[in-house]
């Protein structure tokens, strides 16, 4: 055990470097670091991170603001035979869930994810369909011919991933989920939604968070390709919603034996009201509105056939987007409406398959006080995975948060409890298999 004191006087990286070196010998050191200021944490953790301090084991930081940063178990809200279920084939669900210790906040460790997250390399192969209104959606595969687990191809489970608002098959956290699902010999499949896959638009339309029709094709398409594979269904952030949108809707003909979210923003109204915040909107909410016009305006010559392209580009912030853009698209008379009906928490009754959900209370995008808690406790297939800390798609740990997280197990642990143990998944208790 090694105690050290980050002075008042931020060391230089020339004393933390011969701090380190003298007193860590082996691969299994911990320490507890006496770190003045907040500030100084963070400043202390991204030298950590740049000089690879990997021989370090476990450490505690303590600030004078904040005491010593606590390391919990995440609340888990589920039926008591979907807990059992969990307990015993997702342990991590049981383990304390120690965030990156200079990381502290959802905001931290939000940036901090966008900023230093690795990507594992994939290579897709990508598929165009038609929809029924004459669009064409992005697919991309990773088909895992070479797995061991499931050599033949028809009976090979399949992993279907919804990125968030603006993501794709590109984000890191795509990348290391497909990177978890195949090193297990699962096949991988991206829903690219309409016009942010590299696809050209055919039609004017794109997405949003309650529409579920693309969803239903691309769940078609993938059963008719591989009838005899099981498929779950892996939503983030708005891809969660519109994966629970479509769970809700579909009730028992879904197509899938589960779905797993991540950072779901339980409550649209809410979310935004969280997003306005004024550090949050400088922070999240402006570039996420930047990353939507330029969507529009990579689509505007078929687009401005029904929206006044202009007007929506001036919008500052997602609400106002939602107003001038996705509201209109999609026949809303308001955003409030559409917010109404997109939101999935109160939906939840209506789905019949196993559905595990991951959030954090400190999510800037999803504010807890909409987590669907009350319902879930009456409901016998949904369970809430709830951390202290975590961000949004985020759940950094350790000193270096590089690789894979704490969402990245979840989702593998997950992944293999339901495929590997469909029989116990087919009790009345947690749903039924479709």
């Amino acid at each position: 055990m090694l105690l050290c004191n980050i002075t008042s006087k931020f060391p230089s990286d020339v004393f933390l470097a011969e701090l380190v070196t003298s007193h860590l010998h082996t691969t299994d050191t911990a320490i507890i670091f006496f770190v003045p200021c907040s500030a100084r944490l963070v400043c202390f953790g991204c030298f950590l991170v740049s000089h690879r301090c990997d021989c370090i084991s476990s450490c505690a930081f303590i600030t004078p603001s904040s005491g010593l940063v606590s390391f919990q178990r995440p609340a888990l809200v589920c039926s008591e035979a979907f807990s059992a279920f969990l307990y015993k084939h997702c342990p991590v669900v049981a383990e304390r869930f120690s965030p990156t210790p200079w990381c502290w906040g959802g905001r931290l460790q939000t940036l901090v994810c966008a900023a230093l997250k690795s990507r594992p390399p994939v290579s897709y192969r990508n598929e165009l369909i038609r929809t029924v209104d004459g669009g064409q959606i992005s697919l991309d595969w990773l088909d895992n011919q070479a797995s061991v687990t499931y050599p033949e191809s028809s009976t090979r489970p399949t992993v279907l991933i919804l990125p968030g608002i603006t993501g794709n098959s590109q984000q890191s956290y795509v990348l290391h989920a497909v990177s978890q699902a195949t090193r297990q010999g699962y096949r991988c499949v991206v829903f690219n939604n309409r016009g942010l896959g590299g696809e050209e638009l055919l039609t004017p339309v794109t997405y949003c968070a309650a529409n579920t029709s693309d969803l239903e094709c691309v769940v078609q398409h993938v059963k008719g390709l591989y009838p005899s594979a099981p498929v779950l269904g892996a939503g983030v952030s708005l891809g969660g919603m519109v994966l629970l949108n479509y769970l809700a809707r579909k009730h028992t003909e879904s197509g899938l034996v589960a779905g797993i979210t991540i950072s779901v923003p339980w409550d649209a109204r809410k979310s935004s009201d969280s997003m306005e915040e004024p550090l949050n909107w400088l922070l999240f909410n402006r570039h996420i509105t930047r990353c939507l016009h330029r969507a529009v305006t990579r689509h505007r010559k078929i687009l401005e056939k029904v929206v006044d392209v202009d007007y929506v580009l001036k919008a500052r912030s997602i609400r106002e987007f939602d107003e001038r853009y996705t509201s209109l698209m999609f026949g809303y008379s308001s955003c409030m409406d559409y917010y109404r009906d997109a939101s999935p928490g109160k939906k939840l009754p209506n789905t019949a398959v196993p559905i595990l959900c991951l959030n954090a209370a400190d999510d800037p995008f999803s504010p807890q006080t909409a987590f669907p808690v009350s319902v879930v406790q009456d409901l016998p297939n949904v369970a809430l995975v709830l951390t202290a800390h975590g961000g949004h798609i985020a759940f950094l740990q350790g000193f270096f948060p590089l690789g894979e997280s704490y969402m990245e197990r979840l989702f593998g642990q997950f992944l293999h409890a339901v495929f590997e143990h469909r029989e116990e998944m087919k009790q009345p208790t947690l749903g039924k298999d479709h």
